[in-house]
């Protein structure tokens, strides 16, 4: 019996239940709870349910004590790291000591995974509102600056708040300033480059607020605008024809490549994935990127994204600070977009009604639909959706370039 019982005694203490009572592991129930909560949001409010999905079930993965899926140190993370952000590519090749999130990691530390899902948005968006009114493309440009106001922010907080100990605050800064682009694979990217120890909370706080792009926006719309100005109807844009469709993707790339080389992978991927749509020579293409692709790219990047928020790093100050900041930055954007419609309208004949502003901070199409949903019910005569969406596809170039500005400075 004695055998029997230190057999047992044995197996247990190999188990994750007793790992929970290991020094330092109180913190992987909390994840665990948070993981769960993330799940209840995405699965019962619908919060941005295809990434946030795989992002909290990544979230409980990595903090399952024992299961060894996913190992901070072999990518330079986590709080006092001797070789921060550095891939310690020896020991990946060692099969005991690798987790299958590692080798899936790869695909997020190397930039892969948001470039792929940028071809996807490409081949999904329709630039032709955009071509049809140029000026859209400023009033994109203008709601990026809740990115540059959250950056701000974000090097005087972390004058005071501690921080891993191997990043500098400007790449923190940076990381936390690309959430006001309300685009979560440029986020991922940028972060991922400049500060990868904060890369969980950074993609939870984008995804979250994206979710919350009706919520947040609407308050400030409104407080911005008079309900004179938020009644202005808009006429219906040009026709854009087959040949301008098919040379916009090639002209913005070639511009965008050699003014900010850093961004040229992200908006190279968006600007194919579109041309893939517009061609009309390689439909299939299209849709293998729009569908398969991009969901399979999908899955991976949420779940590696979320095993990067293990309780060690998850559960600090910054994170709270991130979150704070990730909604300044998403209202400073909203605010940008709006205010330089309103500032363009002193000097047009043909007023822009200053709602569709908002859609600049990107969050395709959601912000369109929030443009169109609050000058409806101020007018229901009013159609602003596809004058939304010229903004809303500038704001996806923008957050590119922006983060190419980042990653240009700081990498």
């Amino acid at each position: 019996m004695e055998a029997i019982w230190e057999t047992f005694a044995g197996f247990f203490t190999k188990t994750g239940f007793a790992q929970f009572f290991a020094d330092g592991n109180w913190r992987c129930l909390i994840m665990i709870a948070i993981a769960c909560v993330l799940l209840y949001l995405a699965i019962v409010k619908k919060f941005e349910p295809l990434l946030l999905v795989p992002i909290a079930f990544g979230m409980l993965l990595t903090n399952l004590p024992g299961a060894g899926l996913f190992h901070e140190e072999l990518f330079g993370l986590g709080a006092n790291n001797p070789n921060p952000g550095e891939i310690q590519w020896a020991k990946l090749g060692i099969i005991h000591e690798t987790g299958l999130l590692d080798y899936l990691y790869l695909g997020v530390k190397l930039g892969i995974y948001p470039c792929l899902i940028f071809m996807g948005v490409g081949a999904m968006t329709d630039f032709g509102p955009l071509i049809a009114n140029p000026k859209s493309l400023i009033l994109g440009a203008a709601a990026q600056l809740g990115i540059f106001i959250a950056f701000a922010l974000s090097i005087l907080a972390f004058q005071w708040i501690p921080t891993d100990g191997s990043t500098a605050i400007e790449n923190i800064a940076a990381s936390i300033g690309i959430i006001g682009g309300a685009d979560g694979p440029t986020a991922i990217l940028v972060t991922s480059r400049l500060a990868p120890s904060y890369l969980g909370p950074i993609a939870v706080a984008a995804y979250s607020y994206m979710a919350l792009v009706p919520v947040i926006q609407p308050p400030f719309m409104k407080l911005l605008t008079t309900k004179k100005e938020r009644q202005i109807v808009m006429e219906q844009l040009r026709p854009v024809s087959q040949t301008e469709k098919i040379l916009f993707p090639i002209v913005v790339t070639i511009f965008v490549a050699l003014l900010v080389p850093s961004a040229a992978p992200l908006v190279g991927c968006l600007m194919l994935g579109n041309l893939f749509r517009e061609c009309g020579v390689t439909e299939r293409l299209s849709k293998t990127v729009q569908n398969e692709l991009c969901n399979i790219v999908t899955i991976f990047l949420g779940v590696c994204v979320g095993a990067t928020a293990t309780g060690a790093t998850f559960l600090q100050l910054s994170t709270l600070v991130i979150v704070a900041l990730g909604v300044i930055a998403f209202i400073g954007g909203t605010c940008g977009g709006v205010l330089l419609a309103k500032f363009m309208n002193l000097f047009l004949k043909k007023k822009i009604n200053p709602l569709i502003g908002s859609a600049g901070v990107s969050a395709v199409p959601m912000a369109a639909r929030v443009s169109q949903v609050v000058g409806q019910k101020e007018n229901p005569k009013n159609f602003l959706l596809m004058h939304a969406m010229g903004p809303n596809v500038a704001g996806v170039i923008g957050s590119a370039i922006a983060a190419g500005v980042f990653l240009t400075l700081f990498h």
